[in-house]
């Protein structure tokens, strides 16, 4: 029998984003409800942005923040096949690799800004020029670790989240899945995303919102939605990729839930 079997699972990533993890999920037999509760949208004009980057070969390290950071950005490294690449985890590594550049360096450990900040080949940057392309907002722990370790940081800032526009039918049918005695889980990679999806929804679902089982891809975000009062229970899969999620997802099922805090 499959791993999820029976199993209900909203999956709350952009349209474009949530493809692969539906296809994980429904493999492993889960029953996939997809409600995006974000949008993601260019951010600035073009032009504009590769005026601000400049040459692309004046940069020791270019660090792509997401997959997103790459589908909106790589056009600013102007076609560029030899410049050192740094992704912050694997799905970003291999947006690269589709857009047809090379990640020389990605973190395997921990697969986020401190996974990246942790490797060696970030750890003497002073002096160094390096271009920063992530989305607008969010966390600036990389750019101001990399400027207090020396480094000449510029940043590019390429794509924005905008929370999504659905309609009536959209939240109806949201609705009536959070009726289903299968829907167990909600699958959120931030806690902005929670945010919201909550503030999307009417008062009379978000307790049901409440009451899942939410899978993020760290204490962090965890600990975020718990404060909030947006999550009572979480499952912390080891990061944002696809596999870590359904891994972390079909494990705890297995042994009844019981990594759920």
């Amino acid at each position: 029998m499959a791993r999820l079997a029976g199993v209900g699972v909203l999956v709350t990533r952009p349209a474009q984003q949530a493809v692969a993890l539906r296809r994980l999920l429904e493999a492993e037999g889960a029953q996939v409800h997809a409600f995006p509760a974000l949008e993601i949208r260019a951010a600035g004009e073009p032009a504009a942005l590769a005026a601000q980057v400049g040459d692309p070969d004046r940069y020791a390290l270019v660090v792509f923040t997401s997959a997103n950071a790459v589908r909106f950005g790589a056009a600013l490294l102007a076609g560029r096949r030899d410049l050192n690449v740094a992704a912050i985890g694997p799905a970003t590594a291999r947006a690269l690799a589709a857009a047809g550049l090379s990640a020389a360096i990605t973190p395997t450990e921990r697969v986020d800004s401190e996974g990246l900040l942790a490797l060696p080949e970030l750890a003497q940057v002073a002096d160094r020029h390096v271009l920063l392309i992530k989305g607008v907002g969010g966390r600036d722990l990389l750019a101001r670790e990399l400027e207090r370790r020396g480094a000449r940081v510029t940043i590019a800032e390429v794509y924005r989240r905008a929370p999504a526009s659905p309609n009536a039918a959209d939240v109806e049918a949201l609705a009536a899945w959070l009726a289903e005695p299968h829907a167990a889980v909600i699958s959120a990679s931030s806690e902005e995303t929670a945010t919201i999806l909550e503030s999307l929804l009417p008062p009379s679902l978000r307790a049901a919102l409440a009451a899942r089982l939410w899978l993020v891809p760290s204490e962090r975000v965890a600990a975020a939605l718990r404060e909030r009062g947006i999550a009572s229970r979480c499952l912390v899969a080891a990061s944002a990729d696809d596999t870590a999620l359904v891994e972390a997802l079909a494990a705890a099922r297995g042994a009844g839930w019981p990594a759920a805090v």
